[in-house]
Protein backbone atom coordinates (compact mmCIF):
# COMPACT_ATOMS: atom_id res chain seq x y z
CA UNK A 1 0.00 0.00 0.00
CA UNK A 2 3.01 2.41 0.78
CA UNK A 3 4.72 1.77 -2.62
CA UNK A 4 1.15 2.40 -4.63
CA UNK A 5 0.86 5.75 -2.34
CA UNK A 6 4.28 6.88 -2.81
CA UNK A 7 3.82 5.73 -6.95
CA UNK A 8 0.95 7.84 -6.63
CA UNK A 9 2.67 10.95 -5.44
CA UNK A 10 5.32 11.00 -7.56
CA UNK A 11 2.79 10.89 -10.68
CA UNK A 12 0.92 13.68 -8.82
CA UNK A 13 3.52 16.11 -8.43
CA UNK A 14 5.03 15.84 -11.97
CA UNK A 15 1.84 16.10 -13.60
CA UNK A 16 1.18 19.30 -10.78
CA UNK A 17 4.66 20.96 -11.71
CA UNK A 18 3.32 20.22 -15.69
CA UNK A 19 0.26 22.21 -14.79
CA UNK A 20 2.17 25.06 -13.41
CA UNK A 21 4.49 25.28 -16.18
CA UNK A 22 0.79 25.45 -18.73
CA UNK A 23 -0.07 28.25 -16.15
CA UNK A 24 3.05 30.19 -16.83
CA UNK A 25 2.62 29.36 -20.41
CA UNK A 26 -1.31 30.74 -20.65
CA UNK A 27 -0.61 33.85 -18.58
CA UNK A 28 2.40 34.49 -20.80
CA UNK A 29 -0.18 33.97 -23.12
CA UNK A 30 -3.05 36.02 -21.78
CA UNK A 31 -0.66 39.03 -21.59
CA UNK A 32 0.44 38.75 -24.91
CA UNK A 33 -2.96 38.45 -26.30
CA UNK A 34 -4.68 41.66 -24.68
CA UNK A 35 -2.17 43.58 -26.15
CA UNK A 36 -3.39 42.61 -30.22
CA UNK A 37 -5.14 45.48 -31.82
CA UNK A 38 -8.04 43.71 -34.39
CA UNK A 39 -7.29 43.29 -37.44
CA UNK A 40 -8.66 45.61 -40.64
CA UNK A 41 -11.14 42.57 -41.59
CA UNK A 42 -14.35 43.81 -41.07
CA UNK A 43 -16.83 41.46 -42.60
CA UNK A 44 -20.89 41.52 -42.91
CA UNK A 45 -21.52 39.47 -39.73
CA UNK A 46 -24.74 37.51 -38.61
CA UNK A 47 -24.96 37.42 -34.44
CA UNK A 48 -26.80 34.23 -33.80
CA UNK A 49 -28.20 33.79 -30.09
CA UNK A 50 -30.78 30.75 -29.45
CA UNK A 51 -32.66 31.55 -26.10
CA UNK A 52 -35.48 29.74 -23.98
CA UNK A 53 -37.18 31.49 -21.18
CA UNK A 54 -36.04 33.89 -18.74
CA UNK A 55 -33.20 33.98 -16.68
CA UNK A 56 -31.14 36.56 -13.71
CA UNK A 57 -29.30 39.33 -15.81
CA UNK A 58 -30.32 38.38 -18.94
CA UNK A 59 -31.73 42.16 -20.23
CA UNK A 60 -28.52 43.49 -19.76
CA UNK A 61 -26.63 40.66 -21.13
CA UNK A 62 -28.76 40.64 -24.68
CA UNK A 63 -28.66 44.41 -24.50
CA UNK A 64 -24.49 43.88 -24.44
CA UNK A 65 -25.10 42.27 -27.71
CA UNK A 66 -26.49 45.20 -29.25
CA UNK A 67 -23.72 47.21 -28.13
CA UNK A 68 -20.07 45.92 -30.11
CA UNK A 69 -17.88 48.42 -31.28
CA UNK A 70 -18.37 47.26 -34.42
CA UNK A 71 -20.29 48.48 -37.79
CA UNK A 72 -21.36 45.58 -39.85
CA UNK A 73 -23.44 43.39 -37.92
CA UNK A 74 -26.65 42.62 -37.20
CA UNK A 75 -28.89 40.33 -34.69
CA UNK A 76 -30.83 36.94 -34.96
CA UNK A 77 -32.49 36.47 -32.00
CA UNK A 78 -34.48 32.89 -32.43
CA UNK A 79 -36.69 31.14 -30.24
CA UNK A 80 -39.08 28.04 -30.58
CA UNK A 81 -42.20 30.25 -30.29
CA UNK A 82 -43.61 33.65 -29.65
CA UNK A 83 -45.02 32.13 -26.61
CA UNK A 84 -41.70 32.06 -24.84
CA UNK A 85 -41.83 33.97 -21.85
CA UNK A 86 -38.92 35.85 -23.04
CA UNK A 87 -40.43 37.09 -26.47
CA UNK A 88 -41.41 40.40 -25.03
CA UNK A 89 -37.93 41.11 -23.87
CA UNK A 90 -36.75 40.58 -27.48
CA UNK A 91 -39.14 42.49 -29.01
CA UNK A 92 -38.15 45.48 -26.59
CA UNK A 93 -34.45 45.37 -27.28
CA UNK A 94 -35.34 45.07 -30.95
CA UNK A 95 -37.49 48.38 -31.03
CA UNK A 96 -35.12 50.57 -29.32
CA UNK A 97 -31.88 49.15 -30.53
CA UNK A 98 -29.90 51.03 -32.96
CA UNK A 99 -28.98 47.63 -34.52
CA UNK A 100 -30.87 45.53 -37.09
CA UNK A 101 -32.30 42.81 -35.00
CA UNK A 102 -34.34 40.06 -36.36
CA UNK A 103 -36.49 37.87 -33.63
CA UNK A 104 -36.69 33.63 -35.67
CA UNK A 105 -39.21 31.94 -34.40
CA UNK A 106 -38.00 28.40 -35.04
CA UNK A 107 -40.74 25.82 -34.38
CA UNK A 108 -40.76 22.64 -31.71
CA UNK A 109 -37.80 21.24 -31.56
CA UNK A 110 -38.16 17.26 -32.78
CA UNK A 111 -34.55 15.51 -33.73
CA UNK A 112 -31.97 17.67 -31.12
CA UNK A 113 -32.38 20.08 -28.37
CA UNK A 114 -34.41 23.23 -28.46
CA UNK A 115 -31.13 25.45 -28.96
CA UNK A 116 -29.82 23.21 -31.51
CA UNK A 117 -33.35 23.50 -33.51
CA UNK A 118 -32.99 27.53 -33.18
CA UNK A 119 -30.06 27.84 -34.42
CA UNK A 120 -30.71 25.48 -37.83
CA UNK A 121 -33.81 28.04 -38.06
CA UNK A 122 -31.59 31.13 -38.16
CA UNK A 123 -29.58 29.47 -40.52
CA UNK A 124 -31.59 28.82 -43.33
CA UNK A 125 -33.29 32.42 -42.89
CA UNK A 126 -29.68 34.36 -42.97
CA UNK A 127 -29.73 36.05 -46.07
CA UNK A 128 -26.62 36.02 -48.77
CA UNK A 129 -25.14 39.40 -47.89
CA UNK A 130 -23.62 37.89 -44.44
CA UNK A 131 -19.82 36.59 -44.88
CA UNK A 132 -19.03 35.68 -41.28
CA UNK A 133 -21.53 33.96 -38.98
CA UNK A 134 -21.22 34.45 -34.92
CA UNK A 135 -23.21 31.99 -32.37
CA UNK A 136 -23.42 33.64 -28.73
CA UNK A 137 -25.23 32.41 -25.87
CA UNK A 138 -27.52 34.59 -23.35
CA UNK A 139 -25.68 33.85 -20.41
CA UNK A 140 -22.74 35.55 -21.08
CA UNK A 141 -21.55 39.93 -21.05
CA UNK A 142 -19.10 40.29 -23.83
CA UNK A 143 -17.16 43.82 -23.81
CA UNK A 144 -17.75 45.88 -26.42
CA UNK A 145 -14.02 45.12 -28.00
CA UNK A 146 -15.48 41.66 -28.88
CA UNK A 147 -16.81 41.12 -31.58
CA UNK A 148 -14.07 43.20 -33.65
CA UNK A 149 -11.68 40.58 -31.65
CA UNK A 150 -13.38 37.52 -32.26
CA UNK A 151 -13.54 38.06 -36.11
CA UNK A 152 -10.04 38.66 -36.47
CA UNK A 153 -8.48 35.23 -36.69
CA UNK A 154 -10.47 34.61 -39.77
CA UNK A 155 -8.92 37.34 -42.26
CA UNK A 156 -6.53 33.85 -42.58
CA UNK A 157 -8.35 31.34 -44.85
CA UNK A 158 -6.35 28.24 -43.07
CA UNK A 159 -8.49 28.57 -40.32
CA UNK A 160 -11.60 26.55 -40.02
CA UNK A 161 -13.04 29.04 -36.77
CA UNK A 162 -12.49 30.88 -34.24
CA UNK A 163 -13.90 30.35 -30.68
CA UNK A 164 -13.38 31.44 -27.23
CA UNK A 165 -15.02 30.46 -23.72
CA UNK A 166 -16.68 31.35 -20.94
CA UNK A 167 -15.45 32.71 -17.12
CA UNK A 168 -17.88 32.16 -14.68
CA UNK A 169 -18.40 34.78 -12.10
CA UNK A 170 -20.37 34.45 -9.32
CA UNK A 171 -23.39 36.50 -8.25
CA UNK A 172 -24.02 37.61 -5.27
CA UNK A 173 -26.63 36.19 -3.82
CA UNK A 174 -28.20 34.35 -0.74
CA UNK A 175 -26.41 32.26 1.50
CA UNK A 176 -28.10 28.79 0.05
CA UNK A 177 -26.12 29.87 -3.45
CA UNK A 178 -22.65 31.97 -2.86
CA UNK A 179 -21.06 28.59 -2.35
CA UNK A 180 -22.38 26.64 -5.18
CA UNK A 181 -21.98 29.22 -7.71
CA UNK A 182 -18.37 29.62 -6.32
CA UNK A 183 -17.95 25.75 -6.90
CA UNK A 184 -19.25 26.18 -10.41
CA UNK A 185 -17.09 28.43 -11.09
CA UNK A 186 -14.04 26.38 -9.75
CA UNK A 187 -14.98 23.63 -12.00
CA UNK A 188 -15.58 25.96 -15.26
CA UNK A 189 -12.10 27.24 -14.86
CA UNK A 190 -9.66 24.39 -15.78
CA UNK A 191 -11.79 23.90 -19.61
CA UNK A 192 -11.18 27.33 -20.38
CA UNK A 193 -7.74 27.45 -19.83
CA UNK A 194 -7.71 23.70 -21.66
CA UNK A 195 -7.65 25.81 -24.46
CA UNK A 196 -4.45 27.21 -26.31
CA UNK A 197 -3.37 29.96 -28.84
CA UNK A 198 0.09 29.34 -30.86
CA UNK A 199 1.99 31.69 -32.59
CA UNK A 200 2.14 31.20 -36.34
CA UNK A 201 4.22 33.46 -38.17
CA UNK A 202 2.86 36.96 -36.99
CA UNK A 203 -0.48 35.93 -36.63
CA UNK A 204 -1.61 33.92 -33.23
CA UNK A 205 -3.95 31.39 -35.08
CA UNK A 206 -4.34 28.73 -31.78
CA UNK A 207 -4.04 25.31 -33.92
CA UNK A 208 -3.87 23.93 -30.24
CA UNK A 209 -5.19 20.26 -31.45
CA UNK A 210 -7.54 19.75 -28.52
CA UNK A 211 -9.00 23.24 -29.27
CA UNK A 212 -12.88 22.91 -29.29
CA UNK A 213 -15.95 25.22 -30.77
CA UNK A 214 -18.03 26.90 -28.21
CA UNK A 215 -21.31 27.63 -28.19
CA UNK A 216 -21.40 30.46 -26.63
CA UNK A 217 -18.64 32.03 -28.33
CA UNK A 218 -17.51 31.00 -32.32
CA UNK A 219 -16.83 32.76 -35.94
CA UNK A 220 -17.04 31.18 -38.82
CA UNK A 221 -17.18 31.77 -42.38
CA UNK A 222 -19.96 31.85 -44.11
CA UNK A 223 -18.56 29.69 -47.14
CA UNK A 224 -16.65 27.56 -44.46
CA UNK A 225 -19.93 26.62 -42.45
CA UNK A 226 -21.46 25.58 -45.34
CA UNK A 227 -18.40 23.84 -47.23
CA UNK A 228 -18.55 21.36 -44.13
CA UNK A 229 -22.28 20.95 -44.47
CA UNK A 230 -22.25 22.04 -40.71
CA UNK A 231 -26.39 22.01 -40.63
CA UNK A 232 -26.53 18.64 -41.73
CA UNK A 233 -24.20 18.03 -39.21
CA UNK A 234 -26.93 19.24 -36.55
CA UNK A 235 -29.45 16.67 -37.38
CA UNK A 236 -30.03 14.44 -34.74
CA UNK A 237 -27.58 16.44 -32.02
CA UNK A 238 -28.19 17.66 -28.60
CA UNK A 239 -25.06 20.11 -28.49
CA UNK A 240 -24.63 22.64 -31.34
CA UNK A 241 -20.37 23.16 -30.31
CA UNK A 242 -19.01 19.74 -30.26
CA UNK A 243 -20.41 18.77 -33.51
CA UNK A 244 -19.13 21.91 -35.19
CA UNK A 245 -16.20 20.73 -33.66
CA UNK A 246 -16.11 17.15 -35.20
CA UNK A 247 -17.40 18.20 -38.33
CA UNK A 248 -14.17 21.08 -38.58
CA UNK A 249 -11.79 18.19 -37.55
CA UNK A 250 -12.80 15.81 -40.17
CA UNK A 251 -12.46 18.09 -42.44
CA UNK A 252 -8.94 18.96 -41.55
CA UNK A 253 -9.25 22.55 -40.59
CA UNK A 254 -8.12 24.12 -37.41
CA UNK A 255 -9.85 25.92 -34.53
CA UNK A 256 -8.25 29.40 -33.43
CA UNK A 257 -9.05 30.24 -29.75
CA UNK A 258 -9.06 33.86 -29.31
CA UNK A 259 -8.17 34.63 -25.17
CA UNK A 260 -8.75 38.15 -25.11
CA UNK A 261 -12.40 37.49 -26.37
CA UNK A 262 -13.59 35.57 -23.45
CA UNK A 263 -16.85 36.00 -21.76
CA UNK A 264 -17.54 36.76 -18.46
CA UNK A 265 -20.92 34.67 -17.38
CA UNK A 266 -22.57 35.61 -14.23
CA UNK A 267 -23.71 32.51 -12.50
CA UNK A 268 -26.06 31.69 -10.05
CA UNK A 269 -27.48 28.69 -8.35
CA UNK A 270 -28.65 26.25 -5.75
CA UNK A 271 -27.08 22.77 -5.14
CA UNK A 272 -29.05 20.85 -7.44
CA UNK A 273 -28.68 23.25 -10.36
CA UNK A 274 -24.82 23.30 -9.48
CA UNK A 275 -25.04 18.76 -9.67
CA UNK A 276 -27.60 18.73 -13.04
CA UNK A 277 -24.73 21.36 -14.91
CA UNK A 278 -21.77 19.11 -13.99
CA UNK A 279 -23.69 15.76 -14.52
CA UNK A 280 -25.44 17.56 -18.20
CA UNK A 281 -21.58 18.72 -19.31
CA UNK A 282 -20.38 15.36 -18.83
CA UNK A 283 -22.62 13.37 -20.25
CA UNK A 284 -22.55 15.41 -23.13
CA UNK A 285 -18.31 14.90 -23.08
CA UNK A 286 -18.95 11.21 -22.56
CA UNK A 287 -21.09 11.25 -25.96
CA UNK A 288 -19.34 13.10 -28.13
CA UNK A 289 -15.53 13.13 -27.38
CA UNK A 290 -15.52 10.04 -25.33
CA UNK A 291 -11.20 10.11 -25.28
CA UNK A 292 -11.75 13.41 -23.60
CA UNK A 293 -13.86 12.31 -21.22
CA UNK A 294 -11.61 9.43 -20.18
CA UNK A 295 -8.45 10.76 -20.27
CA UNK A 296 -10.53 13.43 -17.13
CA UNK A 297 -11.62 10.37 -15.31
CA UNK A 298 -8.59 8.60 -15.13
CA UNK A 299 -7.18 11.98 -14.16
CA UNK A 300 -9.60 12.80 -11.77
CA UNK A 301 -9.40 9.44 -9.95
CA UNK A 302 -5.75 9.46 -9.80
CA UNK A 303 -5.76 12.67 -8.07
CA UNK A 304 -8.46 11.52 -5.65
CA UNK A 305 -7.34 8.30 -4.98
CA UNK A 306 -4.04 9.98 -4.31
CA UNK A 307 -5.54 12.42 -1.81
CA UNK A 308 -8.15 9.67 0.27
CA UNK A 309 -4.90 7.20 0.49
CA UNK A 310 -2.55 9.89 2.40
CA UNK A 311 -5.24 10.63 4.34
CA UNK A 312 -6.11 7.07 5.39
CA UNK A 313 -2.70 6.18 5.87
CA UNK A 314 -2.51 9.40 8.56
CA UNK A 315 -5.47 8.40 10.44
CA UNK A 316 -4.52 4.98 10.46
CA UNK A 317 -0.96 4.85 11.87
CA UNK A 318 -2.33 8.13 13.76
CA UNK A 319 -4.68 5.89 15.40
CA UNK A 320 -2.12 2.98 15.99
CA UNK A 321 0.64 5.82 17.43
CA UNK A 322 2.77 5.42 14.42
CA UNK A 323 4.78 8.10 12.56
CA UNK A 324 2.14 9.94 10.64
CA UNK A 325 2.70 13.61 9.83
CA UNK A 326 4.53 12.55 6.57
CA UNK A 327 1.31 11.16 4.96
CA UNK A 328 -0.71 14.10 5.83
CA UNK A 329 1.91 16.50 4.44
CA UNK A 330 2.73 14.53 1.29
CA UNK A 331 -1.11 14.22 1.08
CA UNK A 332 -1.74 18.03 0.53
CA UNK A 333 1.09 18.45 -2.02
CA UNK A 334 -1.15 17.53 -4.55
CA UNK A 335 -4.00 19.95 -3.92
CA UNK A 336 -1.39 22.70 -2.87
CA UNK A 337 -0.52 22.50 -6.78
CA UNK A 338 -4.21 22.68 -7.55
CA UNK A 339 -4.19 25.63 -5.32
CA UNK A 340 -1.28 27.48 -7.19
CA UNK A 341 -2.67 26.38 -10.17
CA UNK A 342 -6.04 28.89 -9.53
CA UNK A 343 -3.97 31.32 -8.24
CA UNK A 344 -2.38 31.25 -12.08
CA UNK A 345 -5.49 31.38 -13.73
CA UNK A 346 -6.95 34.29 -11.65
CA UNK A 347 -3.84 36.31 -12.62
CA UNK A 348 -4.31 35.41 -16.38
CA UNK A 349 -8.27 36.11 -15.96
CA UNK A 350 -7.51 39.52 -14.52
CA UNK A 351 -5.56 40.27 -17.57
CA UNK A 352 -8.66 39.47 -19.85
CA UNK A 353 -11.39 40.82 -18.24
CA UNK A 354 -9.49 44.31 -16.20
CA UNK A 355 -13.44 45.65 -16.33
CA UNK A 356 -14.40 43.15 -13.88
CA UNK A 357 -11.39 43.19 -11.63
CA UNK A 358 -13.19 44.33 -8.49
CA UNK A 359 -15.41 41.36 -8.82
CA UNK A 360 -13.25 39.05 -9.80
CA UNK A 361 -10.78 40.03 -6.85
CA UNK A 362 -14.00 39.65 -4.40
CA UNK A 363 -14.64 35.95 -5.50
CA UNK A 364 -10.85 35.05 -5.43
CA UNK A 365 -11.32 32.34 -3.06
CA UNK A 366 -13.15 30.97 -5.60
CA UNK A 367 -10.79 30.35 -7.83
CA UNK A 368 -8.08 29.81 -5.48
CA UNK A 369 -8.95 28.03 -3.00
CA UNK A 370 -12.02 25.48 -4.10
CA UNK A 371 -9.44 23.82 -7.34
CA UNK A 372 -8.46 21.33 -4.39
CA UNK A 373 -12.17 19.91 -4.43
CA UNK A 374 -12.94 20.08 -8.29
CA UNK A 375 -11.52 17.02 -9.15
CA UNK A 376 -13.65 15.08 -6.61
CA UNK A 377 -16.59 16.88 -7.49
CA UNK A 378 -15.95 16.33 -11.57
CA UNK A 379 -14.93 12.54 -10.26
CA UNK A 380 -19.07 12.20 -9.26
CA UNK A 381 -20.39 13.47 -12.35
CA UNK A 382 -18.35 11.18 -14.76
CA UNK A 383 -19.42 8.65 -12.22
CA UNK A 384 -22.95 9.90 -13.18
CA UNK A 385 -22.46 10.25 -16.71
CA UNK A 386 -21.01 7.11 -17.07
CA UNK A 387 -24.09 5.28 -16.42
CA UNK A 388 -26.81 7.89 -17.92
CA UNK A 389 -27.36 9.52 -21.07
CA UNK A 390 -30.72 11.39 -20.43
CA UNK A 391 -30.28 15.61 -19.56
CA UNK A 392 -32.11 18.34 -18.94
CA UNK A 393 -32.29 21.87 -20.65
CA UNK A 394 -34.51 24.95 -19.67
CA UNK A 395 -36.96 22.74 -18.35
CA UNK A 396 -36.58 20.19 -21.78
CA UNK A 397 -35.66 16.19 -21.18
CA UNK A 398 -33.47 14.45 -24.22
CA UNK A 399 -32.23 10.91 -24.24
CA UNK A 400 -28.62 11.15 -26.25
CA UNK A 401 -28.67 8.22 -27.77
CA UNK A 402 -25.75 9.04 -29.90
CA UNK A 403 -23.42 11.78 -31.18
CA UNK A 404 -25.95 11.82 -34.22
CA UNK A 405 -29.29 11.29 -32.76
CA UNK A 406 -31.29 12.75 -29.88
CA UNK A 407 -34.51 11.54 -28.75
CA UNK A 408 -36.64 14.59 -27.32
CA UNK A 409 -38.50 13.37 -24.35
Amino acid sequence: MLAVFYLLVIEQIFQGLYSLWQGMMWLRMARRSVTQSSSFYMPRVALLCPLKGLETGLEQNLLALTDFDYLPYEIFFSVASSRDPVYPLLERIAAKSVRTVHIIQAGPAKDCTEKVNNLRATVEQIGREFDVLVFVDSDGRPPRRWLAHMVAPLADNRVGAATTFRWLIPNPGGKETAFWSALASAWNAPIATYMRATNMGATQLGAHDHNFCWGGGTAIRRERFEEIHAVEAWQGSASDDFSLTLTLRNAGFSIAFVPECLVPSFTETSARGFFEFIARQLIITRVYAPKLWATATIAHLVYCSTVLLGLGLWIANLRSESPSLQFFVVALIPPLLAAIRGVQRLAAVLELLPEHRQMLLANAWAWTLLPPAVPFVALYGSVVSAFRRRIAWRGRRYDLISARETRVL
